[in-house]
């Protein structure tokens, strides 16, 4: 059985795509879309962020908070260390590394329920995308349509400004 790579695999369907087009004198439409352009530009990948943004944004203004508290406490220590007892200056040392233990799990947990969130909403505006995308195709009787990695693709086949066109409307 012969294994080809992404790149070989799409080069292998072209050729095939080329050859056949050419056999049945039929015009072979291909399209390419960029998907980045579209989580970028999108107004649907916009509103996600900005939901993110919404939903996110008072806990890291409280973790940002947290840690500037942390600091001017550490500050604190450092000036006021020579006047303190040992044991004094100890118990503090031990409070400090026990509250910034803590400020960096909840930075981790922050961050770990950031992710997932971008991720389920990431994943929402590409399943959306992906229908536009062969809305598009069928539509306008595309036979292909790439996304990337693609290596070069001529710019008049580049249909992610339809796309993301389709996307806008359909989102309102």
């Amino acid at each position: 059985m012969l294994t080809f790579s992404r790149h070989g695999y799409v080069a292998l369907v072209l050729g095939i795509a080329a050859i056949t087009s050419q056999a049945s004198a039929q015009e072979f439409r291909v399209g390419f879309v960029n998907t980045e352009r579209i989580m970028r530009d999108s107004a649907a990948a916009k509103a996600a962020s900005a939901k993110l943004e919404q939903e996110f944004s008072k806990r890291e203004k409280d973790l940002s908070d947290q840690g500037a508290a942390l600091k001017t406490a550490a500050d604190k220590l450092e000036r006021e260390g020579p006047t303190l007892s040992e044991s004094q200056r100890g118990a503090r040392q031990k409070q400090l590394v026990d509250q910034d233990r803590d400020l960096q799990r909840k930075r981790r947990e922050f961050q770990e329920d950031l992710n997932a969130r971008r991720n389920e909403e990431l994943q929402a505006v590409i399943e959306r995308a992906n229908r536009i995308v062969k809305q598009v195709a069928e539509t306008e009787k595309y036979d292909l349509v790439l996304q990337e990695p693609v290596v070069y693709i001529n710019p008049k086949h580049d249909i992610t400004d339809k796309v993301i066109k389709a996307l806008n409307a359909a989102g309102r």
